[in-house]
């Protein structure tokens, strides 16, 4: 029996995309190229979703009550890193101030020593709520974050390679393909 190591959480990609990203990558993968990851991400936090409990008091039944689920809710996703010379994720939020943004999905991808996917987790439908940028301080060395917040209407998790997956864009595990990210 193979041996299988948990993954560490140090290695990962972050990828926003729209449907010019969705393009390029799926060209890049098509053709073998490795596309870049949208931004260096230092932290991601918020991949969790909570069911919402109807509680049901039944008649007759006085040691408890009957627990339903009802709807799930999904946490903000917070995106961090280092502020650099890239605006993308300011001009992300605000082209909703200025009425011309647009909802994107995105990919988070855990990969293994080797810099290959090992779970991809896709979120639908992002919308940027808060971007913060960074606490300043004369008294230290840090490296100066900002923080995009992202609400989304759900998560879905794919082991695997997933979208450059070895099964390209419409077989099996590919970007398309059964068991693949948008298959």
């Amino acid at each position: 029996m193979a041996r299988s190591d948990p993954v560490g959480n140090y290695n990962f990609e972050v990828r926003l995309l729209d449907s010019a990203t969705l393009l390029v990558s799926a060209i890049g993968g098509l053709f073998g190229l490795d596309v870049s990851p949208a931004a260096g991400f230092s932290e991601v936090r918020g991949l969790e979703g909570t069911w919402q409990l109807q509680d049901y008091p039944e008649g007759g039944a006085n040691g408890g009550v009957r627990r339903f689920p009802t709807r799930v809710t999904w946490t903000n996703i917070s995106l961090m890193r280092g502020v650099g010379l890239s605006k993308e994720m300011w001009d992300w939020y605000v082209s909703y101030i200025q009425g011309t943004g647009k909802r994107r999905d995105g990919l988070i991808m855990l990969l293994n020593d080797q810099r290959s996917p090992v779970i991809v987790w896709k979120f639908k439908r992002g919308l940027p709520v808060k971007w913060s940028g960074p606490t300043m301080t004369g008294r230290g060395n840090d490296v100066a974050i900002e923080t995009l917040e992202v609400a989304h209407e759900g998560l879905e998790v794919q082991p695997g390679p997933g979208l450059f997956g070895p099964g390209g864009l419409t077989g099996p595990g590919g970007l398309f393909g059964r068991g693949g990210v948008f298959g």
